[in-house]
């Protein structure tokens, strides 16, 4: 009896927090309500200040697992990338799939723009960020990058946002024309530009 509440607990917290994340890309960090959230998901209003202390709770919680959700898939299926510069190939491919408009793009927008007034939020984005730069930065030690992993990584992790945030102002954005650029920058020593495999 204790555990299928537990599991219906958990059932409407997630539902909870799809809701919110759906909800800040539709209608912005400042438009979501406890209400407009407790109707998509379906209870009552009271029932989200049972589970989050707060709506800037239950919208930093929503937006963060989001990011990290993301992230940690971008940087799983890099590490499974044979060498540098095919991971930049790969990367540019994914982020391709993002319009600018779609709901993942609007999400990051609003988070960003909310982490700049909101501590919390702030620490645990850069937290996201920071893991995620320490799996590419490893990655990129262990396909032979001689250089400065660290701040290859840096650049590698905000590609991901700062493409899906250029995406919304230019949809006909080639990523592909960047690749050069970044291959250059991820390539091992042994590898020069134009030099052939």
């Amino acid at each position: 009896m204790a555990e299928a509440s537990a599991d219906r607990g958990r059932t409407t917290r997630q539902r909870l927090l799809a809701a919110a994340a759906a909800l800040i890309a539709e209608a912005g960090w400042g438009g979501v309500s406890t209400r407009m959230v407790a109707e998509r998901a379906g209870v009552a209003p009271g029932v989200v200040h049972y589970h989050f202390a707060s709506l800037p709770d239950l919208l930093i919680t929503a937006s963060t697992e989001v990011a990290r959700a993301m992230l940690e898939e971008f940087t799983a299926r890099l590490a499974e990338q044979p060498d540098a510069e095919t991971g930049v190939e790969w990367l540019l491919g994914e982020l391709s799939r993002y319009t600018g408009n779609d709901p993942a793009s609007l999400l990051l927008v609003e988070m960003y723009l909310a982490a700049a007034r909101l501590p919390e939020l702030r620490d645990r984005l850069h937290e996201i960020v920071a893991g995620s730069r320490a799996k590419v930065a490893a990655w990129l030690r262990d396909r032979g990058h001689a250089g400065d992993a660290d701040a290859v990584a840096a650049v590698l992790v905000a590609v991901v946002d700062g493409l899906m945030l250029h995406r919304g102002l230019d949809p006909a954005l080639d990523f592909t024309a960047l690749a050069g650029p970044l291959r250059a920058m991820a390539r091992t020593d042994g590898h020069k530009e134009g030099s052939g495999p």
